[in-house]
């Protein structure tokens, strides 16, 4: 095995709940995933990155965790995720599994244990009173980045931090305790094959000494942990990496690591190294609008800090499908509305340009669940939402993350009603023109052996045509509203059929090469 993979890797993102559903209970769990590893493999990924399924309560589907060394029953046990990485193994696949160290579930055994008191649980995480002659406020005003305040108080008076439900206690990582806990967890997950770990809030974990309240006027908008720069990205916290790295350095081969590492990209920089994370997602795409100007700016700031791991989806966020439907002067969507769920003609094109544009650039490239279908957001019944975000900040990732519509059904024949409702006619998605595309990009791109350290120059011009210029290779953009020429060279792929004339269409990428 190669043990520079991550380098420039496909990974396809697997949200376990929502893939595929063996058992009948209309929840995906890890048999179901087993059976359709080949239709992942057929795309050509390289590797698969499940989100959580250890065990926990599902109060933030699978982010608040009670066990980190365990399967959760609703998606099976040891033997099923074994019988996993035994399969994706044997397809040439590589295995990426969630580790949640910010946080835990409120059910976690040493939480519980901090409830009823245990001094020494409570160490664990992070307790504090009410400010002096305050009584009843907490103990400073961070908020919750789901909404609402990051502080919930006990029966005994005392409060204690939660940056996202209250059910998801943090982590108390001052405490040196919490450092040989989480070796452990390391450590048993890569004892069973897995090939990567993805760290979640990476950015999180320490917090700055003494708690203090936010400067005056400070106020973190809801969704945004970066927005407190008290409760994040604290300097001790690339040391946690550097201890990391050296376990995933000791397997044979190493294995890697990636982090969700939500910062501007010259702080994010700070935690990849060759002593530090492997990776971390370069965010900038997922908020970018469809705009050539904003592509060029954002592609060059993430350029500056290789390497890049590209991603315009993911369980978190609008499908791009939805996100570019809007016109120039319209709002963007968010999770909030339900008017923007769906998409329209040129909001699929965009999504497929987009997936082209990311697979063409140098790095890895991660795509999410459906989005080879460019899928669009669902709108989900407010009866039906299950985010816990929803309630405390109106804002719901639930449309994201329906189930996949596959060919013969998402759950086998008399199963339950799948967790969440898809959408009338939802699997028409699937005779969608993106499916072979994203096949024949990603063969062609493997074929290619473009090196993940190309450098990249950009030229906009012809009514918003981007072109990334790599050696030998050129990415082209049409973000404008009308068809563009291309530059001189042999096209090999193109998101839609060009003009009967020859012209890139708007909302259409393209790959080309030098004429021979």
């Amino acid at each position: 095995m190669t043990p520079t993979w991550w380098r420039d890797s496909v990974v396809y993102q697997v949200y376990p709940r929502s893939f595929a559903d063996a058992s009948g209970d209309g929840v995906g769990d890890l048999a179901g995933l087993t059976a359709r590893l080949d239709h992942i493999a057929g795309l050509g990924a390289d590797a698969i990155w499940l989100t959580p399924f250890q065990r926990s309560p599902q109060t933030d589907h699978g982010y608040d965790v009670s066990d980190y060394t365990d399967v959760d029953p609703l998606f099976g046990d040891l033997a099923g995720f074994d019988a996993l990485v035994l399969r994706a193994h044997g397809l040439g696949l590589r295995v990426i599994v969630d580790i949640v160290p910010n946080h835990c579930s409120a059910q976690h055994p040493i939480f519980q244990a901090a409830l009823a008191g245990d001094p020494s649980a409570r160490a664990r995480f992070h307790f504090a009173a009410s400010p002096p002659g305050r009584p009843g406020d907490p103990p400073n005003d961070w908020p919750s980045v789901f909404g609402g305040p990051a502080w919930t108080r006990v029966p005994d008076g005392s409060w204690y931090l939660h940056l996202y439900s209250a059910e998801q206690p943090d982590w108390n990582w001052r405490d040196p305790r919490t450092a040989g806990f989480f070796d452990d967890v390391l450590r048993f997950w890569l004892d069973r094959g897995v090939d990567g770990l993805r760290v979640d809030v990476a950015h999180g974990l320490f917090k700055a000494a003494g708690l203090p309240s936010l400067p005056p006027g400070a106020i973190p908008s809801p969704g945004r942990l970066r927005g407190n720069p008290l409760a994040c990205d604290q300097p001790e916290t690339v040391e946690v990496y550097r201890r990391w790295r050296a376990i995933t350095d000791s397997y044979a081969p190493p294995r890697a690591l990636i982090g969700e590492v939500n910062l501007d990209p010259h702080r994010a920089a700070r935690y990849v190294g060759d002593d530090r994370l492997h990776q971390a997602f370069a965010f900038e795409f997922l908020i970018a609008e469809w705009n050539a100007t904003v592509w060029r700016d954002t592609a060059t700031r993430l350029l500056r800090h290789p390497p890049v791991t590209w991603v315009v989806e993911n369980h978190d966020v609008v499908r791009t499908a939805t996100r570019y439907a809007v016109g120039p002067d319209e709002p963007r969507p968010s999770q909030a509305g339900t008017s923007r769920a769906g998409t329209s003609r040129a909001g699929t094109s965009r999504a497929r340009a987009a997936l082209l544009t990311i697979l063409g650039l140098p790095g890895a490239a991660y795509l999410y669940q459906g989005q080879e279908y460019s899928l669009p957001e669902a709108d989900v019944p407010v009866a039906a939402r299950q985010d816990p975000a929803w309630p405390r900040s109106g804002l719901s990732r639930d449309g994201c993350r329906v189930p996949l519509p596959w060919p013969d059904g998402f759950s086998p024949p008399g199963a339950a009603p799948p967790w969440l409702p898809l959408p009338p006619g939802w699997d028409a998605h699937l005779s969608s023109p993106t499916l072979p595309l994203a096949r024949r990009a990603i063969t062609l791109r493997r074929a290619l052996r473009l090196p993940s350290e190309d450098t990249v120059t950009w030229s906009i011009d012809h009514d918003q045509r981007l072109i990334a210029h790599r050696p030998d290779f050129a990415l082209v953009v049409a973000m404008g509203t009308d068809a563009v020429p291309l530059p001189p060279g042999h096209v090999l792929l193109t998101s839609d059929p060009l003009t009967p004339d020859g012209l890139l269409p708007a909302d259409t990428a393209a790959w080309i090469t030098p004429a021979a």
